[in-house]
């Protein structure tokens, strides 16, 4: 696997294809304990591209998510390299933790699975002087539901019985609603083992509007970034999760498709003329139906989790960058513009589905850029 990401970043180096939703990914959407200032994952090959520095200088610092923080390091290191005088730190503690960061003050940018909700706006406004808090899509991706059954190399679910497996109504692998999605495969008596985020993740708050959008008779919970659910087991972080799907035989869960390397997933049964399959393409497609609904230069986005559409894969995310747009600490502005410059890059999307995700659409990049190019 360290192999497969040495060469992928020398394939950018020489392609210039660069570095991408760095911080959209290290800020947008996660939920691990691990710290990315040390480049622990990615290769120092990985060349700035045009990255353009701007006279950004010192330190710029980040909570969030961590549903990308699999592609962080190349991103962080290659942005380290053309501007050398700022050291980026992010610490993926979950998006809960990253907005709550935020509106303390602690940092210069959050990293959001899920938008901010009108009251955190409003608490944003103390430390954003004269403006708020916006979010910016850097990067979506699918939320693979991956699973582990010995005999059961493939898997159709739906919304339906994926509302009763996490909400402790089917319990045994060859439930007869598992066997009518699945009449070829050899289903165990196997328990099910469903695992859900033990902190508060924007990857459940995405994971469970899907189920609530595609399922309401059998989802009746309010979600959010917190679980609801009934009974099943817990884990911190993507990695958590994709860690116990691979040790324990009966274990189904949910997480962001870079984190499913090695690991069997689900294909999902929209009502489209074919199950769904989590690939960054298949995202790309229901992501290009969202709609921004945030006002002013928020560009929150409204995804459709309940499209039928054929290859949309229903279950995506899309990371946001949380920043001021206006009130941003002189001391960090000029590097937050840059670095957010890059990330929204047509260099830096375009390394996205290499890692795992899936870029932002263009019309919708188009005013990321514009409003990145903004604040102040």
């Amino acid at each position: 696997m360290k192999l497969q990401r040495k060469n992928r970043l020398r394939a950018l180096s020489l392609g210039a294809l660069a570095v991408s939703g760095a911080l959209a990914l290290t800020a947008c959407g996660s939920d691990d304990t691990s710290d990315t200032t040390g480049g622990s994952g990615a290769s120092s090959s990985a060349k700035a591209g045009n990255i353009k520095c701007d006279d950004a200088k010192g330190q710029l610092l980040g909570i969030g998510s961590s549903a990308q923080a699999n592609a962080v390091d190349a991103w962080r290191q290659a942005y380290a390299q053309a501007c050398s005088g700022v050291q980026i730190n992010y610490k993926p503690d979950g998006s809960g933790a990253g907005v709550t960061a935020f509106n303390q003050g602690q940092v210069a940018f959050a990293g959001s699975d899920s938008a901010l909700k009108p009251e955190e706006i409003t608490a944003s406004k103390k430390v954003c002087k004269g403006g708020q808090g916006i979010d910016l899509p850097m990067v979506g991706g699918p939320i693979a539901v991956a699973f582990n059954v010995s005999g059961v190399d493939s898997l159709t679910l739906d919304a339906s019985t994926l509302a009763k497996i996490f909400d402790s109504k089917i319990t045994k692998w060859n439930d007869p609603a598992i066997k009518k999605l699945n009449p070829e495969a050899k289903l165990p008596s196997t328990k099910i083992q469903a695992f859900h985020r033990s902190d508060e993740s924007g990857t459940t708050d995405n994971f469970t509007k899907y189920l609530k959008a595609a399922s309401p008779n059998d989802w009746k919970y309010e979600g959010g970034k917190a679980w609801q659910a009934k009974g099943g087991q817990s884990a911190q972080g993507s990695s958590g999760l994709a860690q116990q799907v691979k040790q324990v035989d009966g274990a189904i869960s949910y997480f962001e498709l870079s984190y499913a390397k090695g690991i069997k997933t689900v294909d999902i049964d929209t009502g489209a003329s074919a199950p769904v399959k989590a690939t960054t393409e298949n995202a790309t497609k229901a992501i290009a139906d969202a709609k921004v609904v945030g006002t002013g230069k928020d560009l929150a986005l409204e995804l459709n989790y309940a499209t039928k559409a054929d290859g949309a894969y229903p279950i995506t995310l899309v990371t946001y960058e949380i920043v001021c747009d206006k009130g941003n600490k002189a001391d960090t502005l000029a590097a937050t513009k840059s670095f957010l410059t890059y990330t929204a890059s047509d260099e830096g999307q375009a390394v996205l589905a290499d890692l795992g995700y899936a870029p932002i659409p263009t019309e919708i990049n188009a005013k990321v850029r514009e409003t990145v190019a903004g604040i102040s």
